[in-house]
């Protein structure tokens, strides 16, 4: 059940955190949820298993009694602590009762497989836990619960080792079966506790007036003990009232049993309506009536009962001996169907539970047991109502409440689903959102971006100082005219790209792109010193790129034109549905005449840009005195390479970074 996957995840988050179960979890190629009440093959547990071996390179061994240890835990902290703390009052009757309890828990987890354990007291004190299962490998949990429950429930420490492990050839199957010898010391916590105790309750009267009154006691105990027809010595009513007077301390009970059966045949198997007594050989002797009437082939005497029942839990061969040595497990009967009526062998087959007991004197055991059911709806599938369980069995109460349960356990699994659901959505929405912020700080900058998603105001910002570059294809008129659009499109795609990467190599931001123009800006919206070295890198960058994008009509590489000048701007966000970054100003005016009056494959200087890179590493050239339109007679030049950076260190190939982009 996903329960025990969900402790996994939670043992390894606990002890080595997130990022060790994402690891795990990704190399176990499993997911990252599981639902309580929902089925899971084996197979995911044994690769988390294996993974975190693997991973944290310690042994198996090791791994499972961590997990054995922390399962015990999680089950305290997940609801089963009262459960877990009444199975027993100590160790031994606390393994002896874990089948019971896996029996209750399977009307939760009908399809539950759980292991099945007997314990059996040795001569020397010791105890031998036999462990059955059919999944072979796991035993090395066992240690792990077992001592977690010994320390925390009855304060005392245990130590446990294989003594035998093979495959229980007398069980169905050939399970695995793992024999552990116990033992069990009590803590020196413990030890203290119980010589105080011990030390205060045998304390004798030390005054003649103390004794006469702890005499008066015993005389008025002994007073009030009832009359027994059994006879019994004088020393044996003097030690009757010495125990009664100490209580439990010497745990001294022995009951009383009459010489005769007091109770008609007849009564009996109708107040035990569900019952069989069967003998050494398996055959019938004796049969509850409502098990008479729903199998009622049980009504011939001397029948075989393995004829008509077939063992679910333990999982043993249907031999008195095997029986015996199961002696403290529930025992779990299913009805085979070919012995059934025709009118109930297309129903679900009835299962019963109960308790086997031996009867030595007449070599017989007697099954006393109670209908397995989950619900009111597995009731009536039986064609059963509740009159035909016997008024004192705590079956009736036990299907009410699971019908409850059941209707709780339904309302969980849909939370569980619900919150899943809410995970998935909202792991989607994040990625979504990722999607959202990287489409709108590719269109603003992100500090403007975040100023937005804020809700604030992003006032026009005054720049004294930047650099713009302008772009453009040549001849690009011509192109579109003898080209088809997905030609044009494809294009601009290839080289729109290129010239993206190096933007990010040089960061410069990217402002617009208009047809085949193409804007970007150095000491904005981040004012850096090194603004107009940055775009001049980058113009060298594009030029070099340009040479990949061929010309769909000729074949050749295309040409471009790049003009850059440096000056102040304003810079703000206009527009509301389609909010832009834009630069304003005459120096954005300068930069595009620098670009419409440049040369194919060159990178046009203004004289503000020649003068704020001169000296810093770059070969440039004059170009001479020019007619600007709208400005007039300008000295410009143009940028030749950079002194200091190869080709591979331009285009962001090489591991070195350029200084000029670093300052």
């Amino acid at each position: 059940y996903g329960f025990i996957n969900t402790c996994l995840k939670s043992l390894v988050i606990d002890k080595f955190g997130e990022e060790m179960w994402e690891k795990l979890r990704a190399q176990a190629e499993v997911q990252d949820t599981f639902m309580t009440y929902q089925v899971y093959d084996d197979v995911i547990t044994l690769r988390l298993v294996h993974e975190a071996c693997r991973m944290l390179n310690v042994s198996a061994e090791a791994v499972l009694k961590l997990f054995g240890e922390y399962f015990f835990n999680f089950c305290k902290v997940s609801g089963y602590d009262r459960m877990l703390r009444t199975l027993g009052g100590n160790l031994m009757e606390f393994i002896e009762n874990l089948d019971a309890l896996h029996s209750y828990l399977a009307l939760s987890y009908q399809k539950m497989n759980a292991p099945s354990f007997r314990v059996e007291r040795t001569a020397d004190g010791t105890m031998l836990l036999h462990y059955y299962s059919d999944r072979r490998g796991l035993c090395h949990i066992v240690p792990g619960i077992i001592e977690a429950v010994a320390k925390d429930f009855f304060h005392s420490e245990v130590h446990m080792e294989i003594l035998n492990q093979s495959e229980e050839v007398e069980r169905t199957g050939k399970k695995e079966h793992v024999v552990f010898l116990v033992n069990q010391k009590a803590t020196e916590q413990k030890r203290k506790l119980k010589q105080g105790t011990t030390t205060q309750d045998i304390d004798p009267p030390k005054t003649k007036e103390e004794l006469e009154g702890a005499l008066q006691k015993m005389k008025q105990k002994y007073s009030a003990i009832p009359r027994c027809s059994v006879k019994k010595s004088h020393w044996e009513i003097i030690r009757s009232i010495v125990k009664f007077g100490q209580g439990n301390l010497l745990n001294s009970f022995e009951p009383v049993y009459p010489e005769r059966l007091w109770v008609e045949e007849k009564i009996f198997c109708n107040a035990f309506p569900f019952h069989i007594v069967f003998d050494e050989t398996l055959r019938i002797k004796q049969a509850g009536v409502n098990i008479q009437k729903l199998v009622p082939g049980l009504q011939t005497l001397g029948v075989q009962v393995d004829d008509y029942f077939t063992m679910v839990h333990p999982q043993v061969t249907f031999t008195i001996s095997s029986i015996r040595k199961f002696i403290n497990s529930q025992f779990v009967l299913k009805t085979r169907r070919e012995m059934m009526s025709e009118s109930r062998k297309n129903k679900p087959m009835l299962q019963i539970r109960g308790q086997m007991i031996w009867m030595e004197s007449i070599r017989c055991m007697i099954y006393l047991c109670s209908p397995k059911l989950r619900s009111l709806a597995e009731l009536e599938e039986r064609k059963m109502h509740i009159s035909d369980i016997a008024q004192h069995d705590t079956t009736r109460d036990l299907i009410l409440l699971n019908q409850q349960r059941l209707a709780e356990i339904e309302l969980s699994n849909q939370l569980e689903r619900k919150k899943e659901e809410l995970r998935i959505l909202s792991k989607n929405l994040e990625i979504e959102k990722k999607k959202t912020e990287t489409l709108l700080y590719a269109m603003l900058p992100k500090h403007v971006a975040n100023q937005l998603k804020e809700g604030k105001k992003v006032e026009l910002g005054e720049f004294q100082e930047c650099t713009i570059l302008f772009s453009d294809v040549v001849t690009f008129t011509n192109i579109c005219a003898a080209c088809e659009p997905i030609q044009i499109v494809n294009m601009l795609n290839t080289m729109y790209s290129k010239f993206d990467r190096i933007t990010n190599i040089h960061d410069v931001y990217k402002v617009e792109t208009i047809g085949d123009a193409y804007m970007v800006v150095g000491g904005i919206p981040v004012p850096v010193t090194s603004h107009a070295e940055r775009v001049c890198n980058f113009a060298l960058g594009m030029r070099i790129a340009a040479k990949e994008v061929m010309n769909p009509i000729t074949g050749n590489p295309i040409q471009i034109r790049v003009g850059i000048h440096t000056g102040p701007v304003l810079a703000g966000v206009v527009g509301e549905k389609m909010p832009r970054y834009c630069l304003f100003g005459d120096t954005v005016n300068t930069a595009s005449r620098m670009e419409s009056h440049g040369i194919p494959n060159k990178i046009h200087l203004s004289p503000s840009a020649f003068r704020t890179i001169q000296n810093k590493g770059f070969e440039t050239e004059e170009r001479g005195e020019i007619e600007v339109k709208g400005k007039g007679k300008m000295t410009t030049y143009f940028l030749i390479k950079n002194l200091h950076a190869t080709e591979d260190e331009i285009m962001g190939r090489s591991v070195g970074l350029l200084s000029q982009s670093n300052e």
